[in-house]
């Protein structure tokens, strides 16, 4: 690794679509436990678990992670992780990784490459992931976030609508994708700076974010540049629901003879 990074995983108790979703279990252990175990895996200095709760504190007490108790009423997991670099006194270049505490099988090499990409970028304050979408259903999927980037790979706009579109090869048919025609899934996780942490409490919610519902879209409103790297690895899909969380069971008891893209 190029620097010293923090994994930071922002852990709400309260769920609409799964209850007291961290606390769920897999193989016999709360959901919470296998995200940071995977993020131990990882090249981070320090991993720390920002939660609300006292019992998912509880949960990842045997792992050698920091568990910090955040304000309950953050707007959004990004304000849970400013609240968590403040009170560590992250320095304005520290980087710090936020790993979504719904992703039991994020690939350590990837949060490395995360923090790897600002490293390579110093101008630049926040980084995430895409991934090729390979079906026209999921190019389609408004619940798939969407996004394009520059030839220098800083993102242009993240939208849950199918970007770009093709309107040459659609003009026809619309039963696949086109061949040879690439759109870019996002992945939500990000590497921060220190300093645009700090920052991001004070920047305006725009109408681009409240109408897409992205909070990423608030960074480059308020003109805070994202590079979108493309993952180095195959990014198993995380959890949302009931039927997510038997998926990622059944892919645990054996792996070998599932798909790793579940």
């Amino acid at each position: 690794m190029s620097q010293d990074f923090t994994v930071v995983i922002p852990a709400r108790l309260g769920s609409t679509r799964l209850p007291r979703k961290p606390l769920q279990l897999l193989q016999g252990r709360p959901l919470i436990w296998h995200v940071a175990s995977r993020a131990l895996m990882s090249a981070a200095g320090q991993v720390v678990v920002a939660t609300d709760s006292d019992e998912i504190v509880a949960a990842v007490r045997d792992l050698p992670v920091r568990a910090m108790l955040t304000a309950v009423d953050h707007p959004t997991g990004t304000d849970r992780i400013a609240e968590v670099a403040k009170r560590l006194g992250l320095a304005p270049t520290h980087v710090v990784v936020n790993v979504q505490g719904d992703e039991p099988l994020v690939p350590p090499a990837v949060i490395d490459a995360l923090a790897d990409a600002l490293a390579a970028h110093p101008q630049v304050a926040v980084a995430t992931l895409r991934t090729p979408i390979q079906r026209l259903d999921e190019f389609c999927d408004p619940n798939v976030v969407k996004v394009v980037v520059d030839r220098h790979q800083r993102a242009l706009y993240f939208s849950r609508a199918p970007i770009p579109w093709p309107r040459d090869a659609f003009a026809h048919a619309t039963r696949t994708l086109p061949p040879g025609f690439v759109a870019f899934r996002h992945i939500g996780l990000y590497a921060y700076r220190g300093g645009f942490l700090a920052r991001f409490p004070t920047l305006e919610a725009g109408e681009l974010e409240q109408v897409e519902m992205l909070e990423q879209l608030r960074a480059l409103a308020n003109g805070e540049p994202i590079i979108a790297i493309r993952s180095p690895e195959d990014f198993p899909a995380g959890i949302d629901t009931a039927a997510d969380l038997a998926r990622v069971e059944a892919w645990l008891k054996n792996p070998a003879c599932n798909s790793n893209k579940l």
